[in-house]
């Protein structure tokens, strides 16, 4: 085993939101702990930026009721909260058609009722996956062979029906219908407290913002930390062996009782791990890749679209921005705020454009859903996930069909004293902030029982001698 520089209890690979949960519940249990980071900056799938003078998240932004765990972390850091802005009707382009609705289905025609029956059967479904071991469902292998777009054709879901899942899909996974496994989907679902709850805003999960952004929670606990946290140090090599582990940078190596590595999946395999890991662990990082998905901000002299009685909220069946939210900041008299998702297939075309276009294409489609005006932004901001070296894509994983009852056991089964933690390993909100610090948690858990383990070895070994 390498010579280690320094001990420490725990070290935790990835100051996402996940490995910073687990690194500052750990302090708290009275443990040290070494966090490096292989970015410049801390917080993974969450970040943020201001436009004239306004702040945006860049990554995860909205939070909703059950999702405890992140709001106790957030009230815990002292970031406030703010409903997202609701009031007035909804909008959606579709078939050529521009119209104004209220409530989370708009209305698609003849297809409205078919949504109901598609929705209903997908939570009937879900409900019958086991949380945290999706494996262990009735037909688990049937289920997990099936894309969620050939389920939808089983089903005989109508073209209406069929293009409303394929929104959500793009902006809860990343992907479309027909590159994700139907078990994986129902699991995500079941996890969530089924379709509404992950969907809708009002008693959703788009239900409510932080003032201050989702990375100033990140941002807090990394100051917290103080020399404890490496950034610019990406971990390069992980021994283990009966009595601790070795963690190593290029320029440092740590040894402590054990190591929690919070990056997403498909990033694991950027470690050498020493001995090697189990096949089935090193098979999920090449079979469980994240999801493509970017983010456009407008900002405008005031939100005119409350103007008309309008949510913010709108849905587009032409891309690339197929789905928007009213992001501005709280109060009355405050600056005007779009947020477009742009995912799967839309993002694949659009990451690849220069800024200047990506930013002509998104304020098209926002002009699309909320009239000409929405052409004249004071500022404008985009990001790519897609494009983050250190993040691979977002919001979250897309594994395809028939990996998820072979791997998802890998995702956070411990292996020795190596634990996993990030928000893909939560048994609860899955792909959310909330699964984030949930799977830190726990992790933070687990390294607390094998730090009380080892010693209380190490005191029975001295008592012998």
């Amino acid at each position: 085993m390498t010579r280690p520089g320094s001990e420490v209890d725990v070290v935790i690979v990835g100051a996402g939101l996940s490995g910073l949960t687990a690194a500052h519940r750990l302090r708290q249990f009275g443990l040290s702990v070494r966090v490096f980071e292989a970015s410049s900056r801390v917080g993974g799938r969450v970040a943020s930026a201001a436009v004239d003078g306004v702040h945006v998240d860049l990554g995860g932004t909205f939070v909703g009721p059950t999702q405890d765990r992140i709001l106790a972390l957030a009230d815990e850091m002292g970031v406030a909260r703010y409903r997202t802005y609701a009031a007035g009707e909804n909008v959606i382009r579709w078939r050529g058609r521009h119209r104004r609705y209220r409530g989370t289905v708009p209305p698609v025609g003849a297809g409205l009722l078919d949504v109901g029956r598609i929705q209903l059967s997908l939570d009937r479904l879900a409900r019958t996956v086991p949380l945290g071991d999706p494996a262990a469902a009735p037909h688990a292998a049937g289920l997990d062979a099936e894309s969620l777009g050939s389920w939808l054709t089983r089903s005989r879901a109508s073209a209406a029906a069929r293009d409303l899942i394929a929104i959500a899909g793009r902006t809860t996974w990343g992907c479309e219908p027909e590159e994700i496994s139907l078990l994986h989907v129902l699991h995500y679902i079941h996890q969530a407290g089924g379709l509404s709850s992950m969907l809708d805003t009002e008693g959703g999960a788009q239900e409510e913002h932080f003032v201050e952004g989702s990375h100033e929670i990140a941002a807090r606990i990394a100051r917290g930390l103080g020399s404890a946290l490496r950034p610019d140090a990406p971990v390069q090599r992980i021994e283990t062996s009966a009595a601790g582990v070795v963690v190593a940078t290029a320029d440092e190596s740590v040894a402590a009782r054990t190591v929690i590595v919070a990056v997403p999946p498909a990033l694991r395999e950027r470690i050498r791990f020493a001995p090697a890991l189990p096949p089935k662990y090193a098979q999920l990082s090449q079979r469980w890749p994240a999801g493509v998905l970017s983010k456009a901000y407008a900002i405008y002299d005031e939100p005119f679209w409350r103007r008309r009685d309008l949510s913010g909220q709108g849905l587009s069946d032409t891309g690339p921005v197929f789905i928007t939210f009213d992001a501005s900041p709280p109060g009355d008299d405050v600056p005007g705020v779009l947020l477009g998702f742009i995912g799967a297939r839309y993002a694949r075309e659009w990451d690849d454009l220069p800024p200047a276009e990506r930013r002509a294409r998104a304020l098209s489609s926002f002009a699309d859903l909320f009239g000409p005006r929405a052409l004249d932004a004071t500022g404008y901001i985009d990001q790519r996930w897609g494009a983050e070296p250190w993040v691979g894509g977002g919001p979250t994983a897309a594994p395809g069909p028939g990996v998820v009852v072979p791997y998802a056991s890998a995702l956070a089964e411990p292996v020795g004293r190596i634990l996993w933690a990030g928000t893909e390993t939560a048994s609860r909100w899955t792909g959310f902030l909330d699964g984030a610090v949930r799977a830190g948690e726990r992790a933070a858990l687990e390294a607390r029982r094998l730090v009380d383990a080892s010693a209380s070895d190490t005191d029975t070994t001295g008592d012998a001698a």
